[in-house]
């Protein structure tokens, strides 16, 4: 009888376990592209390698501040983008001189800052993100 009741007991800790377990994962949505922090501003190349492209997570005050600033400190760009969903904005970078820039990015109470290094590749400008 005693022996039942410790199986019995045994069986109902092992069942709850397996049901927490699976239950907690249940919660986990696999599906989620939720911006994570780092995550809010992404950057990529423009075609030809003419600039880059600066993707934006939505926006919690529905825009977000772009600002490029030379190495003198300079503002030579400010721009806003309206990102009350996410949004994907061009920048050209082939008319800067040669030289090191700093992209500032405002976006969700969040400021990323991303130097860039714009050289000349034989015929051609080219620029880099330092990381």
């Amino acid at each position: 009888m005693k022996t039942s009741i410790k199986l019995s007991a045994l069986f109902v800790l092992l069942t709850a376990g397996v049901f927490a377990t699976t239950t907690a994962k249940a919660f986990v949505d696999p599906n989620d592209v939720t911006p994570k922090a780092k995550e809010v501003v992404s950057f990529k190349s423009l075609d030809h390698d003419r600039g880059l492209t600066v993707n934006f997570a939505k926006s919690e005050s529905g825009k977000s501040m772009v600002k490029v600033y030379n190495k003198d400190n300079e503002l030579l760009l400010k721009d806003i983008v309206p990102s009350k969903t996410d949004v994907s904005k061009g920048y050209v970078l082939t008319g800067l001189a040669d030289g090191e820039y700093t992209m500032e990015i405002y976006t969700n109470n969040q400021v990323v800052k991303k130097s860039i290094h714009v050289y000349q590749d034989g015929d051609q400008k080219s620029f880099y993100i330092a990381q």
